[in-house]
This record gives structure tokens, C-alpha cells and sequence, in this order.
């Protein structure tokens, strides 16, 4: 009779049919720790089978425009904090793609984001990356700032996208088909994709800021108005990448 540990040696060398081939021979040795490995495989088929079945329905919008070659989804990451640029993504992705586990950003742990990240920046037929800084913010407001950098992003493709997949939002001036998805980055793979790449670029950057701009804690509340980042703004007074239109009711 083969060792546990022999068994299990052999399930994490197999591929997923092996896998199941491994499964039905040891499916009638009483060893707790064999049937406990074979539970643990099933388990783990089961979950990857429903990631499977999220994603399919993450493509339902990308389904329903498949006369389009290149489909762009599109999404913005900052539009709330105190402090730094809103950065928008813009991604267009092949139609065969399966990039297991991704979703909307913020349901995505840092860890995940910057796997995803470099699976999505590896994988996509083009990304394009735009932001406006608090300057510009404040200049022309939050809401077209974020515009300005959809924009940008757009621009910044390499391949002019068909369609546009866009979280909740019409982007104006802009001469492509658009389709605004209600909780978009949730329901759209292409959506989702650009969420992730907004969101990660934007952390980076705040990281980075946080070794200009010291004491305000950016590398962990990435500018948003957190009781720290706030106190640290009453002590210290803003800094250049701060928005007055958001900060005036703080200081």
C-alpha cells in the first residue's frame, strides 16, 4: 500500500483530469488522510468550476456586442480622496480571455489587484492609462477631471477600441459608441480588467508620494480622508497634492 504522503505527491503533480483520475482509484482506501486529501481536490474542482461560471456571466455585455472586434471597458480609480490624481484605465482584452478571479477592484485584496495587474498588462491586447492631478481637479471639478483622464486613457491605446464598456458613465466628446453599465466593474470582464489597472496604478503612485510628502500617511490610506490622514492635514497644512475644493472644510 502506497504512503500519504506518496499520494499526495502524486495529486499535486497531476493536471486536473489526472486529477480526477486519482480521485476514483483512491476513492475506496479508508485512510482519513487520503480521503481527506480527495475531499480537499473535490473541493477545490467545485470552486474552480464556479469561478468558471462567474466569469461567464462577467461576459454577458462583451457577448452581446461580439460584431465588435474591440471592445474597451473603462473605469476610474480616486474620485473620493482628499489628496493625489483620479486615474482612469481603459482595456481592451481578447475575446477568448480567462483571467481567473478577476472583478471589481475593490472586491479584490492589494495582493490579488497586483497578481491581476500583471495578468491583465500581460495579456491584453492594448491598455491606456489617464489621469488629471489635484490641480485639475480643482480647476475644472471632480466629475469632468475624471472625463479628462477616460479620455487620456483612450488615447493611450494602441488599438482604437469599437466599443465602449464604461462603469455608470457617458463619457462626453468622445466619438465611439458607448455603453454605461450600472455597477459596470462587477458585471464586465473588460470593466473589471480596467478597474484593476486604475486602482493599482494609483496606489503606486500614492506610495510614492508618501516618501515626498511624508506624515500624512499616504502609502496606507492612499488620500483618502481617513482620522489620521485628516489630523495629519490639521497638523501639517496640505501639501502639493492635496485638493483645496476638498479639503476647505478640514482646514
Amino acid at each position: 500500500m502506497k504512503r500519504i504522503e506518496d499520494i499526495k505527491a502524486e495529486f499535486e503533480a497531476a493536471d486536473a483530469a489526472q486529477k480526477d483520475a486519482l480521485c476514483r482509484m483512491y476513492e475506496k482506501d479508508t485512510r482519513s488522510g487520503v480521503q481527506s486529501l480527495i475531499r480537499r481536490t473535490q473541493k477545490a474542482k467545485e470552486k474552480l468550476l464556479k469561478e468558471y461560471d462567474r466569469l461567464e456571466q462577467m461576459l454577458v455585455y462583451e457577448k452581446k456586442y461580439s460584431t465588435y472586434t474591440y471592445i474597451c471597458g473603462i473605469d476610474e480609480a480616486g474620485r473620493g480622496p482628499l489628496a493625489g490624481p483620479v486615474v482612469a484605465g481603459a482595456v481592451i482584452l481578447p475575446k477568448d480571455v480567462k483571467i481567473l478571479y478577476l472583478n471589481d477592484s475593490k472586491k479584490l485584496t492589494p495582493a490579488r489587484r497586483s497578481v491581476l495587474y500583471d495578468q491583465i498588462m500581460e495579456e491584453a491586447i492594448s491598455v491606456g492609462i489617464g489621469m488629471a492631478d489635484a490641480g485639475r481637479i480643482d480647476e475644472i471639478n471632480i466629475l469632468q477631471a475624471t472625463y479628462e483622464a477616460m479620455r487620456k486613457a483612450i488615447a493611450g491605446l494602441s488599438h482604437t477600441p469599437e466599443l465602449l464598456l464604461n462603469d455608470a458613465v457617458t463619457i462626453p466628446d468622445v466619438a465611439l459608441p458607448q455603453v454605461s453599465i450600472i455597477k459596470g466593474d462587477a458585471r464586465s470582464l473588460s470593466i473589471a480588467a480596467a478597474s484593476v489597472i486604475a486602482k493599482v496604478t494609483r496606489d503606486r503612485m500614492m506610495e510614492g508620494y508618501e516618501e515626498l510628502f511624508p506624515g500624512y500617511g499616504f502609502a496606507e490610506n492612499k488620500g483618502y480622508g481617513t482620522r489620521e490622514h485628516i489630523a495629519a492635514l490639521q497638523k501639517l497644512g496640505p501639501c502639493p497634492i492635496h485638493r483645496a475644493s476638498f479639503i476647505k472644510h478640514f482646514i
